[in-house]
């Protein structure tokens, strides 16, 4: 099947020919013949196309825990999709095999075209993994497994922005919600335009210095800062994750510093501190050690976060959801596996205390599971 061309957004021509991209903060003046960071968008005689309109690389059904959403519909199921192509280059990246795909690989397969200027669009198209799927075609496919949601994850749902604005407007329609798992890299025309039809965002928040962002993911933080505020300012439902990853961003003061930004947004935002596993380029350092996430999580709470989860190390107790105020065990978690949810009405059935989140009411699970 020949790919869809598909004319990308936001984009200005410029005095010298070039196109910027305006999708995200990387602000790429792309010659013709050229693709920008995220490596899926290609200026072709002045025009500026996504190469991945139409190429899902990988789809499936789980528990919307483990995007981590642990106060989004628990304990109900999402339909997750994802092409390739990412605007960063995290050195650690779990799913770099398809995240930087593009950047990788795609040069590679046109080698032969080293030499000749310009590569044309067809070329590029024809050898970006995945298989031809429309918007209409996802949304079908999320109805007919009973999902309640599509997340649209595993790489970075930015650089797929058009294919994911179709997909989520007509997912809307069909009474689906919409969540991004994202590295929050994302300009504010971008952020506006999707955030009506986006009902959560999981935001990862790396590091808390800007060197860091710049040597290990080759981006920087204020615009993942002014992200994660616009989407909460927004209302799209926020949660936060940060990997844990040792001797990188595991002291006291940078966790400190996370959890402290954290709460200046709002207290009820979760926090997913998330065990660290050796990966891509970043193997030389060792898990994280539970002692480690115990202590972020401490920091957070003591920051005054209400709800700070420690993730990738099933049953430890650390996954559960309490009450802020009388401790009470709310939502009960096994690994991605909601064991109960006591939420009744919104609220915690001891104290009467309200638990911040979306259609977080217990019933709502038996429900989906009878």
């Amino acid at each position: 099947m020949t790919p869809a061309l598909h004319e990308a957004w936001f984009c200005e021509r410029q005095p010298d020919g070039r196109l910027r991209c305006t999708l995200c903060p990387h602000d790429c003046r792309i010659a013709d013949g050229s693709r920008g960071a995220c490596a899926v968008r290609f200026n072709e005689h002045g025009v500026l196309y996504t190469l991945v309109y139409d190429r899902v690389v990988a789809s499936n059904l789980g528990p919307i825990e483990k995007k981590p959403f642990f106060h989004f519909k628990p304990g109900s199921l999402a339909y997750s999709i994802a092409t390739v192509g990412c605007n960063q280059q995290c050195a650690f990246c779990q799913n770099w095999e398809i995240a930087q795909w593009a950047r990788d690989e795609l040069p590679r397969r046109l080698a032969g075209n080293r030499g000749e200027a310009p590569i044309p669009l067809a070329a590029l198209a024809h050898v970006v993994p995945g298989r031809p799927q429309s918007p209409e075609a996802i949304v079908d496919a999320a109805v007919n497994v009973q999902a309640s949601s599509i997340a649209y994850t595993f790489t970075e749902p930015t650089v797929y922005f058009e294919l994911a604005y179709d997909t989520a407007v007509q997912a809307h329609a069909r009474g689906l919600k919409n969540l991004f798992v994202t590295n929050g890299y994302i300009s504010e025309p971008a952020l506006r335009k999707i955030a009506p039809v986006l009902d959560a965002a999981n935001i990862d928040l790396k590091f808390f210095r800007e060197e860091s962002y710049r040597r290990i993911s080759r981006a920087g933080l204020q615009p993942v800062l002014d992200a994660i505020r616009l989407y909460n300012d927004l209302s799209v439902w926020v949660e936060v994750t940060t990997l844990v990853i040792p001797g990188i961003n595991d002291s006291d003061l940078e966790l400190r510093q996370i959890a402290e930004f954290i709460r200046s947004v709002g207290a009820e935002v979760p926090w997913h501190v998330s065990q660290f596993y050796p990966a891509h380029e970043m193997v030389d350092r060792p898990e994280t050690p539970v002692e480690t996430l115990r202590r972020a999580r401490e920091i957070g709470l003591r920051a005054g976060l209400q709800y700070v989860y420690e993730g990738n190390i099933p049953g430890q107790g650390r996954e559960n959801t309490f009450c802020p105020s009388c401790r009470t065990v709310l939502v009960e978690r096994f690994g991605f596996a909601v064991r109960w949810n006591r939420i009744r009405d919104g609220r915690c059935p001891a104290c009467g205390l309200h638990i911040a989140g979306v259609e977080m009411d217990g019933m709502d699970m038996r429900r989906s599971a009878a």
